[in-house]
This record gives structure tokens, sequence and C-alpha cells, in this order.
């Protein structure tokens, strides 16, 4: 599709009569069906670049814009697994399930079987033309798990990622690296503890396993009671704990903001098991974003760098990074209910509005970092609708667009898979959360919501027959939390229906009235269409009769 038609069907959305929610839903369908063919040729793309015997994908090929390929194809769990891989399988999964169950799963088989290093769990990188296996790789174990198994873990649940994550994080927690007082710890760097702790703030309430849950304590105690305290609260590159100081930057971009991620998940868990870690942690987490907020532009902004010696700004572009941050900010007021935290995450999303020229990728001169700070805004808007943000990331996603090139392939590095789970994210907001199963090009379902009403349009170019299924509360149902914190690498909860909740699913072209329970939404609502006909779905819980 292009660029000018997302740009009349924005304006369809935008500037329609104010609830006008099925031309909202129409526009939004179309754009879906746009955004799934795009991941879809992305993914055919990066498949032609796979290794013959195990099919495995290089983390570059020829002509990758981000960093030189030098003709030894290599696979690497914390870039090629973390980064790229999972992007592919969700893409699969909503675009084409034989792939998915088929090449992506045998992908996930070999990957065990050629890249784990003997002895363990523990991956290590890869040579794809000659299969030599790199040492055990603790960073890319971190990696793999919080950027790769996590966020499939997170939509499809118990799946063989979910497996393979829980292994390899227990094989990590026994073979630990660092010795400190505390226990023993993944690293000394704030990404590679605060990956771990990402990862840990799954398992813990998925397992119930008090060896994970002390873990994380014990990386949480260490950053609680000495490493944030003597670094201005704010987590650096490295801590070294036998000098006990900090590095002289604190990262708060990628690389660096891992920490405060994963130490608010920690809270969030030990609030909910009423473990005193709920209260203890609160006043140093506390110092922490407001160090944030000290730091910030006058607009909320964050960035990259900052001194923590006396606090000044050591690298003048703004983290695309920034979203993942107060997505954590946010994490502690749904703990705490310090309205303070809620209040500056409604002051940037309202500022946003300013940024809409902001070149977040001039930095590193990739749209990896656009990707980003798009998916950081989703993850705020799906719990504070912000106009300005909403029309912010609108207006962003369309600029990712272009760097698609004939081939499918976006700058051929690993990074291409961020591109497509942005845009997934973005689809899945235009569908609140509703799919098709199965999807087929000509195929457009998008929706809008009114309150407690959803209004769902799908539309076949060709019969189609199948079922669009609904989403649910994944927080509770998969992860076991109470609350759906804002965190990273999820997939924000839209409309969601309840298990045993009845909806009042009405067809608005026929007046025809059916009643549902959730748990039949969550498997799908069967839909049949004919050649160029729309289906409009009106989905509301059912009253008081």
């Amino acid at each position: 599709m292009k660029l000018v038609t997302w740009i009349l069907l924005a304006a369809l959305v935008c500037w329609g009569e104010p609830r006008d929610n099925w031309r909202a839903a129409r526009a939004n369908g179309v754009l879906v069906q746009d955004i799934f063919l795009r991941a879809r040729r992305m993914l055919h793309a990066w498949l032609t670049a796979a290794d013959s015997k195990t099919l495995l994908l290089p983390d570059r090929v020829k002509g990758s814009l981000f960093g030189r390929f030098d003709g030894k194809p290599l696979y690497t769990p914390h870039n090629s697994g973390a980064d790229n891989y999972p992007f592919l399988v969700l893409t699969a999964y909503f675009t084409d399930p034989r792939l998915f169950e088929g090449r992506m799963k045998i992908m996930l088989r070999n990957e065990v079987r050629y890249t784990d290093v003997p002895g363990g769990r523990i991956p290590g990188n890869l040579r794809l033309d000659t299969h030599e296996l790199g040492e055990a790789s603790f960073f890319g174990a971190a990696e793999y798990c919080k950027d790769g198994m996590v966020p499939l873990t997170e939509f499809l649940g118990r799946d063989p990622w979910y497996f393979r994550m829980v292994d390899m994080t227990r094989d990590f927690l026994k073979r630990a690296p660092v010795k400190s007082r505390w226990g023993s710890l993944p690293g000394e760097g704030a990404e590679i503890n605060g990956d771990v702790l990402q990862t840990l703030g799954r398992l813990i309430p998925m397992t119930g396993d008090r060896d994970l849950l002390r873990w994380a304590e014990q990386i949480g105690d260490a950053y609680i009671e000495e490493i944030l305290p003597n670094s201005n609260y704010l987590p650096t590159a490295r801590y070294d704990l036998e000098k006990r100081t900090p590095s002289e930057i604190a990262g708060l971009g990628d690389h660096g903001n891992e920490a405060i991620v994963g130490l608010m998940l920690l809270l969030a868990i030990e609030n909910e098991l009423g473990m005193p870690r709920g209260q203890t942690y609160r006043p140093v987490l506390r110092k922490t974003l407001d160090a944030v907020l000290d730091t910030a532009n006058p607009d909320g902004f964050i960035y990259r760098g900052i001194r923590v010696k006396d606090m000044t700004v050591a690298n003048n572009w703004l983290t695309d990074c920034w979203g993942y941050v107060y997505s954590s900010m946010y994490a502690y007021w749904q703990v705490t209910g310090e309205e303070k935290y809620r209040q500056a995450v409604l002051r940037v999303l309202r500022n946003l509005s300013r940024y809409r020229d902001y070149d977040w990728t001039k930095p590193s001169n990739t749209v990896d970092d656009l990707a980003d700070s798009i998916e950081g805004a989703i993850y705020l808007v799906a719990r504070e609708p912000v106009p300005e943000a909403i029309e912010w990331i609108d207006h962003s996603v369309k600029k990712m667009l272009p760097y698609q090139k004939a081939d499918g392939f976006i700058e051929r590095w690993y990074g291409d898979g961020n591109w497509n789970r942005t845009l997934l994210l973005y689809a899945l907001m235009k569908t609140q959360g509703c799919y098709p199963k199965p999807w087929r090009p000509g195929l457009e379902t998008g929706a809008a919501r009114d309150g407690n009403t959803l209004y769902l349009s799908i539309h076949s170019t060709t019969p189609w027959s199948g079922k669009v299924i609904f989403d649910y509360a994944r927080h509770r149902r998969i992860l076991n939390l109470k609350k759906d914190y804002a965190r990273l690498n999820q997939w924000p909860e839209w409309y969601t229906v309840g298990e045993n909740e009845l909806y009042k699913v009405r067809d608005a072209s026929t007046g025809r009235v059916e009643i549902r329970l959730g748990s039949e939404l969550k498997s799908g609502f069967p839909v049949a269409l004919g050649a160029g006909e729309v289906r409009r779905l009106e989905v509301s819980p059912l009253g008081p009769s």
C-alpha cells in the first residue's frame, strides 16, 4: 500500500464524525492488512538468508546498513535470537499458521541442538559457514530470554519458547558468574542484571519457583542496598563490587535502562506476595525515578547518558527508550498509588506532539530507534489513551514504512525484527487485540472502541470463513499477576473479554444478536464472508436482563 493511502485513511479516522466508529474500524482494517502483508514479506525475505543445515538466521547479511557484514555468517543468541527470530515467529503466527507450526518450531529445535554449549543450557555464538560453536554466553542467554522468549511467552503462553526460557534461566542461576555478599549475580552491569530481572519478573509468578525468587532478591538487594545509593540512584553501565564504585555514565537508553525496568517488576511481585521488599524497596526506587525526572528535558524526555558524579547530561540525544522507563514509572504508580508518577507519564505523552519531527534515527542512523520510541508509546497509550500521543504514534508509524526495500528486507541486520515487532504492536492497537484465523491477503480486520463497546469490521475481497479471536487478561491467565503492570516486552491488552462473562454480539447489518461467553470469544467467533462483503460486529457486555 502506498504511503499516501495511509495518510488518506488516517484522515478518515481522525476527521470523520466523532462517533463514526464503523468508519474508523473499516479504515483500521485496511491499515492492518497492509501491516500483515509487509511483515510477512519481511519474514520471507529473512528466511532466504537461513543456513541450509540449521535453518538459523545470521545476525547480518550482505548489504547490512548497521554493522559491517564480513562474509562470515554468525548466529548470535543476543542478536539473532533476541531481536529477530521471536518477531518472525509471531509474524508467522498471525499470517502463516503452517509456517508457525512447522519451520519456526524446527528453528527452535535446531537452536537448542546446535547452540547449547555442552554441559548446560546456555547458548553460544554459532558460525553458520563452519558450524563452529563459541563459548557459553551468559549475556546471550540474558538477552535471548528477555527480548526473545519473554515477548513470545507474553502472547502465546506456555508454548515451547516458554520452556526454553525456564530451563535456560534455571541453568543461568546455577552458574551465575559474579560473586557478591548478596549471592551470585548475573553480571556487573545494569544491562545483564536488568535483563535477568525482567525474565524473572515473568517466571516467578508463572512457576512459583522460590529459587528464582531468591535469585531475583539477591540482584535486587545488591542494587537497593549499595549500587543505586553509590551512583546517585541511577544504574551505571558497570559497578565494581570490590571497590564499591560505579562507572561514570548511567545509560538511560538501550544497554542501561534494563535495571530500572527489572527492579520495578520485582517491586510489583514482592508487593503482590506481601513480602517486606514490597515496602522497603520503595524509597530507593522513588529516588531513582526522581533522578530520571530531574535530569529529563523540560518536556519530560530522557537523555541517553547521565554522569552520575554530578548528574549532568553526558549525551544530548534523547533516548528512544523513554517509553520503557516511563512504563516503569507507571508501574510504580500501579504499585504505590503515588499520583506524581502517573502525572509524569501523562505529561510526557501530552508533549509528544512537539516531537512529530524529532529524528529518533539520527544518532544511530537506523529505523530501530524510531521503532523503539513508538513501541514505548504504545505501551503507555494502552493504559492512558492521550489523544496527542495516539496522533504521534499514527504519524510516526508512517515514517517506518519506506524503510522496507523491494526485496522485503528493512536494513538487513537483526534490528529488522524490531521493525516487525512495532508494526505488529500497532496492528493489534488498531484491532483492539482481535485477529482473524486464518488470515490471508485481502482480509481486513479493524476495530474501534467506545467505552465498553467494540466495533469490529471484517472485510474480504474473496470468500472467507474462519474465526475472529478476542483478547483476554493475559497478565492474569498467563503470567499470574494481579495487575497488568506496564512493562517492556509485553503485548498490551486492549479490548479484553472475561472468560466467565456474557457478551452481546450484534450484527449491525442484519440486527441479529447472539449471546456468547467470553471464553467462546477468546477461542474465536465464527465469521463467513462472501467476496467483497463487509461484516460489522458490535460487541458489548450483556447488561442486567
